[in-house]
């Protein structure tokens, strides 16, 4: 048993020597003497595109904002009592949200927002509230006590200038002197009563006024109860309509889940976007972005769905760049419309893009590997029949050049430059002119 292993295991390493040896004889056969690869590019007449490609993010052309809670705008004047306006300038912490792609129907539960340091407010509202209520009732009974005994005081009053009204009356037969004593109090008594009428009507106005102005404070103080308790009443959020919830997303790119926080310049919690309308928002470098143009044409795959493909258009391009995480230059952001509606688009999803800048109908092109150019710049190419060739040379993409003169369609070219080049035929001599004078004009 042990030499049957034994021989199986020789023949194993035996077998493989001989693979590794004729895959060398193979190597060099199809190689040059210096170890380079012998390789060809066939020259083809075909549409030859010019575009940028980048990648890009679904974001829905159309959403419905989930916004938190808002204070009622014709009320935040009232807010002196209490610091109550000062409530929109606070942060609000999202304790509880539902996962992102749930599928919900308006009216449904969306998230729910820490309401802590709100009902410590509404608490300390409420307190005070009551003491303006108290403060009222004081107030008003106050004014009841004082009114009556000032309406007894000129009650009293009355009677005493009738009594001085008598005892004139009964003097009328005493000397001069008591008479004119009698009319001299009589006249006393009345300007005191009138006095006491004008106190008390002084005093009516004044305790109206005291009892308007705590009622007053007491409407303040229940405007800003109620609408602490509005408020607070919108800390549970529901969808405002049917739709898919996807988070907000930060400027970072981060996104608003249980325990972000949001603003009150930015109360924005989630969205529910129009599914049927998609936009892909992709980033242009600043070296590429005078190419590209509105209503350029887009083809757009989608990385989650490689099998399908879509088109688009450039309906917006930024106006300034902005510098992204991971990049030296500055990137425009661009929004390509995808012109096909298909279920199966969700926001987030990572595209393919290509902009299609120019296309050119049956034209000859190379790969631009295969250029070559000496000390003159003179572009040319080394074709498979040992011919270096001088071409004209147009539009070019990211791989491949169109070859305006010098090639024939199906010239095999050489992808780098072969062995010994120096004995290749120079041919195309006469294209030079020409080459010369289109770089004098671009210059």
């Amino acid at each position: 048993m042990k030499n049957r292993d034994k021989i199986l295991k020789r023949a194993a390493i035996t077998a493989g020597i001989v693979i590794a040896v004729a895959a060398l004889i193979a190597f060099n056969r199809i190689t040059s003497g210096r170890g380079k690869v012998v390789m060809y590019a066939e020259a083809e007449k075909d549409l030859f595109e010019i575009s940028v490609s980048n990648s890009g993010e679904l974001i829905a052309e159309r959403s419905i904002e989930i916004k938190g809670p808002q204070m009622a705008q014709g009320r935040r004047s009232m807010g002196g009592q209490g610091g109550h306006n000062n409530m929109r300038f606070m942060d609000l912490k999202i304790l509880d949200i539902i996962a992102e792609g749930t599928i919900v129907n308006e009216g449904d539960y969306i998230a729910q927002l820490d309401r802590t340091q709100y009902d410590n407010t509404l608490k300390d509202e409420r307190e005070k509230l009551k003491k303006e209520v108290e403060t009222l009732e004081m107030k008003i009974l106050d004014s009841a006590v004082v009114l009556t005994n000032l309406r007894d005081d000129i009650k009293n009053q009355t009677y005493t200038v009738e009594e001085a009204a008598i005892t004139l009356e009964q003097s009328k037969f005493e000397p001069p002197a008591t008479i004119r004593k009698a009319q001299i109090d009589l006249d006393k008594q009345r300007r005191t009563l009138e006095q006491k009428i004008k106190a008390y009507s002084l005093r009516v106005a004044q305790s109206m006024a005291d009892i308007e102005h705590q009622k007053l404070h007491v409407s303040m103080g229940e405007t800003t109860v109620q609408d602490l308790e509005d408020y607070l009443a919108q800390f549970i959020i529901r969808a405002p309509a049917n739709g898919m919830v996807i988070y907000k997303k930060e400027r970072n790119g981060t996104k608003r889940k249980a325990g972000s926080s949001i603003n009150p310049w930015d109360l924005t919690i989630a969205t529910l976007p129009d599914l049927s309308s998609m936009l892909s928002r992709m980033y242009v470098n600043e070296i590429e972005i005078a190419r590209i143009k509105k209503e350029q044409k887009v083809q757009i795959s989608i990385d989650a769905f490689p099998e399908k493909s879509f088109t688009g258009e450039i309906i917006t391009i930024a106006n300034i760049g902005e510098q992204l995480p991971n990049s030296d230059a500055k990137m425009f952001e661009v929004l390509v419309r995808v012109n096909e509606s298909d279920p199966t688009l969700r926001p987030s999803m990572t595209t393919s893009n290509k902009i299609i800048i120019e296309t050119f109908a049956e034209v000859i092109s190379i790969p631009s590997e295969c250029v070559n150019a000496g000390t003159d710049s003179i572009p040319f190419v080394y074709l498979k029949n040992h011919t270096k060739q001088i071409v004209v040379l147009g539009k070019s993409n990211e791989k491949f050049v169109i070859v305006e003169k010098g090639l024939k369609p199906g010239s095999q070219v050489y992808i780098i430059p072969p062995d010994e080049p120096e004995n290749f035929k120079l041919n195309g001599e006469e294209l030079i002119p020409e080459i010369r004078q289109r770089a004098l004009s671009l210059n």
